[in-house]
């Protein structure tokens, strides 16, 4: 069986380079990840093995992300394993989504375009069981939504960056 995705493309009016720091830099990714909410990075150290820790504060609590890098060629791709977590950053179960994926395999890549950079975003479930796999299939068409958001948000942060 093979396993559902979530793939998002968008193009950036900005060269790679700085594309690849508002991923790998916490002030930077900071401003655009996390739509709507107060995002905090505790931790960002981009290599393999490093861990991005990020809380995002919202409706007056916190939702915890645990994201472990597994490859990285900078400027060109991230890898990583994605999952929510407890506040000691422990993964844990979606409280909203109790049988969403513990763990999602997420590949970025960056491409040089003449003057623009196309960022790909791949979402899958990483040694889900089938009701998680289920429940990320079910969910993946709203998926855009969130991301969606953040990439407008990430097209006005490098528009600001290069003025």
């Amino acid at each position: 069986m093979s396993l559902p995705e979530f793939i998002l493309d968008r193009r950036f009016d900005a060269p790679r380079e700085l594309v690849w720091r508002t991923w790998t830099e916490p002030d930077l990714l900071a401003r655009w990840y996390g739509p709507g909410v107060e995002t905090i990075i505790h931790k960002l150290d981009v290599r393999p093995g490093g861990l991005w820790l990020n809380e995002m504060k919202f409706g007056g609590g916190s939702h915890y992300q645990r994201v472990e890098y597994t490859e990285v060629v900078e400027p060109e791709k991230l890898v990583w394993l994605h999952s929510v977590s407890d506040d000691a950053w422990d993964i844990a179960a979606n409280p909203m989504m109790p049988d969403w994926p513990r763990v999602l395999l997420t590949t970025v890549t960056f491409t040089q375009n003449g003057d623009h950079t196309d960022v790909r975003l791949v979402w899958t479930p990483h040694d889900a069981t089938e009701v998680e796999i289920e429940c990320f299939a079910g969910a993946v068409s709203g998926l855009d939504k969130g991301w969606g958001k953040g990439m407008e948000l990430l097209a006005e942060l490098l528009a600001e960056l290069q003025r």
